[in-house]
């Protein structure tokens, strides 16, 4: 069963748009017995877009009256899409700003519920180096602000007295799309050193990288450009890296600790913020913690706090809040950070606000 999921996520996340008619032909029944439904369209993040359309296929099972599509082209779409209206629900790996929100028709509102999260890594392709490469939080900075810049630099090796690094280039490869990916990955840079902001690129979805990085858009296309690319090294949601078999960077977190990924090092990073706003913008860039994963982000789906059509509505409803139960199960499978309980009861709150 979880290499069937993973398969299907593979074919799905190759898609820049997804639609999957809940009401199509099933094998051995005629087409002519079903009845099409609604359709409700959303677009926005790809860091959980394998994800969510893996939801679609299984929430299928649960209401095959209702389709949904789902356009994977990056947080900083999705956020324009549903600040224009244009789409019933939109996905940000970061959460509306108070900017963002004045922008929303009131008659309509915004709500926004965390559905997911999940680890940003460092996937790699240097040659003759397969596992185990060690990075520091300094030594990860300076790569993406264009001071380290060879990966056989002695602050590295320092790191890796096991391996033998390459006197070879290296090579960020960033996202070129309005990402929220970035945010989170940019976000983090700037805790770990104040200068990043001040001297540096700054935090946002979308920011002037500096030295020559190459870049790519989507999580997907960064994991595609690091796997051919010799000396590259890229940030990426974890089932990105994993799905394509990406080395995977071992980080020092805050406490100092190297921390491999993994959903338990997830999970301790979420559970290092112990209150939850009532907005639940809740925001984990340097978690806390020996076993925290460093870099670490929950992802919000973006609704409308009244729907003009009730019946639309109340199949979000619905939806998300299957999403919220069985659909964590599909999430820790996959490689995704399950929310935390707490998590899970507030943005349950949230939900039942919907109209």
């Amino acid at each position: 069963m979880k290499a069937s999921r993973r398969f299907a996520g593979a074919v799905l996340a190759v898609l820049a748009a997804v639609v999957i008619p809940a009401w199509a032909e099933t094998p051995g029944e005629p087409a002519a017995t079903a009845t099409p439904g609604l359709t409700i369209s959303g677009a926005g993040a790809t860091f959980p877009a394998p994800l969510y359309q893996r939801w679609i296929l299984d929430y299928r099972e649960v209401r095959p009256d209702l389709t949904f599509t789902y356009d994977a082209k990056g947080s900083g779409e999705g956020v324009k899409r549903f600040l224009a209206g244009t789409v019933d629900f939109g996905a940000s790996d970061a959460a509306l700003s108070d900017a963002e929100l004045k922008q929303v028709d009131p008659q309509r509102g915004a709500l926004m519920i965390p559905m997911t999260a999940g680890m940003v890594v460092l996937a790699y392709n240097i040659p003759g180096v397969a596992e185990g490469l060690v990075l520091s939080r300094e030594v990860y900075v300076d790569i993406f602000a264009g001071r380290i810049r060879q990966w056989n630099d002695p602050r590295i090796s320092a790191a890796n007295p096991g391996l033998t690094l390459p006197a070879k280039a290296i090579v960020p490869v960033v996202r070129r799309d309005s990402s929220g990916t970035t945010f989170v990955m940019t976000n983090h840079l700037a805790h770990v050193d104040p200068g990043w902001s001040q001297q540096g690129p700054g935090v946002g979805k979308l920011v002037d990288w500096p030295g020559a990085a190459m870049t790519a858009s989507g999580n997907a296309g960064v994991a595609q450009r690091v796997k051919i690319t010799d000396g590259s090294i890229g940030y990426m949601e974890y089932e990105f890296a994993e799905r394509l078999g990406l080395p995977i960077a071992i980080l020092h977190n805050k406490a100092g600790q190297p921390i491999i990924p993994s959903p338990a090092a997830g999970q301790a990073a979420l559970a290092s913020v112990t209150e939850i706003p009532a907005d639940l913008r809740v925001f984990v860039p340097d978690p806390e913690g020996s076993d925290a994963y460093p870099i670490v982000s929950y992802s919000w789906l973006l609704l409308n706090a009244r729907y003009a059509e009730p019946a639309k509505a109340a199949a979000l409803k619905d939806a998300l809040a299957w999403g919220l139960d069985q659909g964590q199960l599909v999430a820790r499978d996959m490689g995704y950070v399950p929310l935390p309980a707490a998590m899970i009861a507030k943005a349950s709150e949230v939900l039942a606000r919907v109209e």
